[in-house]
């Protein structure tokens, strides 16, 4: 298994349908585990993907309309369930503060989870606190208060063998270099970081879903290697997206390609369409965005693409 993976558990917009559950992504990231968007059914969801209570470690919702968040209560109530022991910190908008109570104590049940509320609000980055990584919230464009969210690890470092040796270091001199940025070789000169690596962009992962097209989008998927976005229709209802604030799978793919995402999946499919229109998503999508594409299906497992450098 990828350490860095999506699991996509719902790919239906408003309704469900027999091929296509209610939204629901995890993303397991190294040690985290990121659950966006809970609808109805993400717990069936996850045991058919094998996923537990325990793996979850933050949960991101957008906004708070039903097939976005109705799973919510019942994810909440399993980490009761299942003893989790760990807090689980629930991003969401801060206009929504409302909803999120309601969904929290939708009904009785014997609370032990450790569920601490995140909510996100302005018109810039809302960094949400991590050390290891950076999640950002940044306001989308849709019918009611919606944010997506962007998922960094910091740039780094990629060690070149040929100049650590050309400058004498190795063994724990390296760990060394790459902790406090220099280090006395063994024949006294001074080793800077940048004389024995070249700089490695961190990773990173945007969540896109309800909006039309705004500079929020285009910001959140900036150089993303995984770029998940939703692509509720086809050129042929483009009214529709324009008059519910969201996108066409063409639109989508514009999205990325003004961002310069690599690798693009596109999901929260209207209702409407069935198994035969999905090469149209592609092909439409296609026309705009020249990365790897990929028509998401419930229960598809998509690795985070590797680094470049």
């Amino acid at each position: 298994m990828s350490a860095r993976e999506l699991t996509v558990l719902g790919t239906s917009s408003v309704v469900p349908t027999p091929r296509r559950n209610h939204n629901g992504y995890f993303l397991r990231w190294d040690g985290h585990g990121i659950l966006f968007d809970p609808g109805e059914g993400t717990q069936r969801q996850m045991r058919a993907a094998g996923l537990s209570a325990h793996d979850i470690t933050r949960i991101c919702i957008t906004h708070f309309h039903g097939d976005h968040s109705l799973g919510l209560p019942g994810t909440i109530q399993r980490i009761s369930r299942d003893g989790v022991p760990h807090r689980v910190p629930v991003a969401h908008p801060a206009q929504g503060a409302a909803y999120f109570e309601r969904l929290r104590h939708a009904t009785a049940f014997h609370d032990t989870a450790r569920i601490v509320p995140q909510p996100v609000a302005g018109d810039g980055a809302c960094p949400l606190g991590e050390t290891d990584l950076r999640i950002t919230a940044l306001p989308l464009e849709h019918s009611l208060p919606c944010y997506g969210y962007r998922i960094a690890e910091p740039d780094g470092w990629r060690m070149l063998p040929d100049r650590l040796a050309a400058h004498g270091v190795t063994g724990p001199l390296i760990s060394l270099l790459q902790r406090q940025g220099w280090v006395d070789a063994p024949d006294g000169h001074r080793v800077a970081l940048a004389d024995c690596a070249q700089p490695r962009p961190g990773q990173v992962m945007a969540f896109v879903m309800d909006t039309a097209d705004c500079p929020g989008a285009v910001e959140l998927a900036r150089g993303a290697d995984l770029l998940v976005i939703e692509s509720t229709y086809l050129d042929s209802e483009e009214h529709l997206a324009a008059s519910h604030g969201h996108l066409t799978a063409r639109q989508a793919g514009r999205v990325a390609a003004r961002a310069g995402a690599r690798s693009v999946v596109l999901t929260h499919i209207s209702e409407r369409y069935g198994a035969e229109h999905d090469p149209l998503f592609l092909e439409q999508a296609a026309q705009e965005f020249d990365g790897t594409l990929t028509l998401a299906q419930d229960l598809d497992r998509v690795p985070v693409p590797a680094r470049t450098g």
